[in-house]
Order: structure tokens, then C-alpha cells, then sequence
């Protein structure tokens, strides 16, 4: 028989999200008549918008006739797709063949994981993404498990919490080649400041590091002063790697698109140009984003495409304020939810899955634990903001009952 990966041995716990699903189902089946909200899983719920569904329908449509039809196209994305996003998003900080087009932000995670190879050493926040973490343990970024600080010596966690405005003491930090930053950071919504974002770009510099900015929330930021992309940063094209996704800014999670930016000025230890071998394992591991998917996201740029957007946006915030106001009442503490589409509430002193457990049983709200997301994540629950407006209003009511 074929041998089993031993890396896949070495991931300590079932994935986050599909373990939250196993235990609504077990939860279902217990009580049957049961009428579940769930508040947990990222996942986005409104219609696709107008302009949006124009934008896929006309390509379907073009795709139905012989003049229009079109089978593989570029693996980095459509030439006019890629300079229309670098101008609109980015503001011309950066060039349209810096931008890979893709199927979406936690599949380029995964290939830069395996572009980087198993001999990497790696720093993430922590609380984060699971995939960081994940993905890196299956791609053989491990060495051995630590019990005692419940994490592979290869891996460093960077503890952010409420005493540090969630943003890592760099000063402590040890020297490793990657280090995963998300901002909007999912699961705590907290944003990083301008200020920040300089002291971790100074921080990669100083250390000959590459930063793997996943950006994928960032059209969530109101506030102007908070730097919506990494390249905002002076320096940051030197040693900064940015992912995002058009999944939540315009309901593509099913659709499926996202982008990878790698400036001309990142480099290797070698000199090679980190683009060059990024732009092989593309075309080598990738056959390129759906053409549909893609002429949908060029309607998304165009000015009624980014209006809806920013109505989207607006929607799913106000759902995050709804959730916010009913902690407050409650007195529990939370973060997030003002520039990012989480709220992050506080249960000191209690473990997350016995909160989870008890809000799905008390409320029939489906939440996601801190645990999580990493060891500074306990005594935490993410309320994710995505959701109908009216299971919202219903599920406020039922908090109360906490």
C-alpha cells in the first residue's frame, strides 16, 4: 500500500470551519425542529448585484457564439483585467503584470506555500486564518511539535491581543523568511495603522523577509487614515507578497476570484526574481481564472460595479453594528466590526468551544470559536457579520437569553 503523507499526520486538529459544520449537524440531529442562525463561517449571502450579473451574463453569452468563443486563456488573468484592477484598487501603486488573477485568496496561499517549498521558516499572527498554519504544516513547514507552546518549532506565533492593539511586539520577534500578516485581520477585525504596517515593513527589511499580505477584507476599511494595501507602505514593494479576493467585497466566494500582486522589486537571496518563479508555478499548477469569472470581476470595476459594492459593504457593516450594540448591552467586550466584517467578543476566563457550545444550544446561533485561530484566541468567539438582515434582528433577541 501507499505510504500516508506524514505531514498530513502532523496537523494536530480536524480544520476549523468543517468541524464547526460537523457539530451544527450533530446538534441538528439531536433536535431536529431546531431553527439554526449561523453567525460563524465567513461565508457571504446576499444576491449577486445587478451590474455584476450583467457583466457574467454578456461573457456567457459571447461564449455561446463561434466569433466569441474562447477556450484557454493567459494563466495570470486578462491582460485588461489585471491593469484595470492595479489602477482602481490600487491607485497605480502598482503595475497590471505585478497582478496574477486567480480563483481566489486561500488557493494563491496555498500555492505560494508551495512555491516557498518545506525548508522556510515562518512567522503569523495569532490569532489568524487557519491556513496559514495549516497549509504550511502539509507543505512540510513543520520540524517538531511542541506541546508546551503548542506549535511546530518552524512556525512562530505572534501573539496579538487586547493588550497590544493586536499588533505583535516586533521587538521580541525572531527572524523567519515569510510572515503572514492580514489586515483587516480575520478573526479579530482589527486593522493595522499606517504606523504599524512601517514598523513591519522596517521589521521584513532589516531581516531579509517577505511579507504575505492577505489584504482579502480591505475594501471593508472606512476609515481613510488606514492604509488599505501593503504597497501603501514605502519600501513594502521590496519585500511584500499581497493576496485578496473578491469574494467578500462582492459575493464571489462561490463564483471564485481573487489576485496575487508580486512587485518586479522582490527578490530571492539569489537576486532571481520572486515574480519569475510565482509566474512558472501559475502556469505550470494553474490553467488560469474562469473567463466568466473574470469578465464579472471587470464589471465589478466599473463605476456602477464598485457602487454596488459599496452598498454590499454597507449592508453586511450594519449587520456587525447590530451584533456590537447587542454585546455592548450585554457587557461583554468586543473588537472589530468598525472596519472589518468580525466581531470579536471577549469571554475572559472561559474556553471558546464551551462558549460555542453554549450559545448553539442556548440561542441556536452558530458562532466560531478563538481557539481556533490559534492559542490567543481563547476565551474568544467570532461573530461574522455575513447574513441576512433579519436573522440579525432575530438573533439579538435571542442573546439575551446569555
Amino acid at each position: 500500500m501507499v505510504k500516508r503523507n506524514t505531514n498530513m499526520a502532523k496537523l494536530t486538529a480536524g480544520y476549523l470551519f468543517p468541524e464547526i459544520n460537523r457539530r451544527k449537524r450533530e446538534y441538528l440531529q439531536k433536535n431536529p425542529s431546531a431553527k439554526i442562525i449561523s453567525l460563524g463561517i465567513g461565508n457571504t449571502t446576499e444576491p449577486l448585484t445587478p451590474h455584476v450579473v450583467e457583466g457574467l451574463r454578456k461573457e456567457v453569452d459571447r461564449l455561446s457564439t463561434r466569433e466569441g468563443y474562447s477556450g484557454y486563456g493567459d494563466e495570470q488573468g486578462i491582460t485588461e483585467f489585471r491593469a484595470q484592477l492595479a489602477e482602481k484598487l490600487y491607485g497605480g501603486l502598482i503595475k497590471g503584470d505585478e497582478v496574477f488573477i486567480s480563483d481566489g485568496a486561500k488557493c494563491d496561499i496555498a500555492r505560494l506555500q508551495t512555491m516557498f517549498g518545506s525548508e522556510v521558516t515562518m512567522a503569523v499572527q495569532d490569532p489568524s486564518y487557519p491556513v496559514y498554519v495549516d497549509g504550511s504544516v502539509i507543505s512540510g513547514v513543520t520540524g517538531y511539535y511542541n506541546d508546551a507552546r503548542c506549535q511546530f518549532d518552524n512556525i512562530v506565533y505572534m501573539k496579538c491581543c487586547l493588550e497590544n492593539d493586536f499588533f505583535p511586539d516586533l521587538s521580541s520577534q525572531q527572524r523567519t523568511d515569510l510572515i503572514y500578516f492580514c489586515s483587516p485581520n480575520n478573526p479579530t477585525g482589527a486593522v493595522a495603522s499606517k504606523k504599524q504596517l512601517s514598523e513591519l515593513v522596517e521589521f521584513a527589511r532589516k531581516n531579509r523577509s517577505i511579507i504575505i499580505f492577505d489584504s482579502a477584507y480591505s475594501e471593508y476599511i472606512s476609515d481613510p487614515s488606514l492604509p488599505k494595501s501593503i504597497y501603501e507602505i514605502e519600501g513594502a514593494r521590496e519585500v511584500a507578497i499581497e493576496v485578496s479576493s473578491f469574494s467578500k467585497p462582492i459575493g464571489f466566494t462561490g463564483v471564485r476570484l481573487g489576485w496575487t500582486v508580486v512587485p518586479d522589486q522582490l527578490k530571492f537571496d539569489d537576486g532571481t526574481p520572486v515574480r519569475n518563479d510565482w509566474n512558472r508555478i501559475m502556469t505550470t499548477l494553474f490553467n488560469g481564472a474562469s473567463n466568466i469569472a473574470q469578465h464579472g470581476g471587470m464589471a465589478a470595476l466599473e463605476a456602477a460595479g464598485l457602487a454596488e459594492m459599496r452598498s454590499l459593504i454597507t449592508y453586511y457593516m450594519d449587520n456587525a453594528k447590530i451584533i456590537k450594540q447587542a454585546l455592548d448591552r450585554k457587557g461583554i467586550k468586543s473588537c472589530g466590526g468598525i472596519n472589518a466584517p468580525y466581531v470579536w467578543a471577549h469571554f475572559p476566563g472561559r474556553k471558546s468551544w464551551e462558549v460555542f457550545t453554549e450559545i448553539l444550544e442556548k440561542c441556536q446561533i452558530v458562532t466560531t470559536p478563538g481557539a481556533g485561530f490559534g492559542p490567543a484566541g481563547e476565551g474568544f468567539i467570532r461573530f461574522s457579520a455575513f447574513g441576512h438582515r433579519e436573522d440579525f434582528i432575530e438573533a439579538v433577541k435571542r442573546l439575551e437569553i446569555l
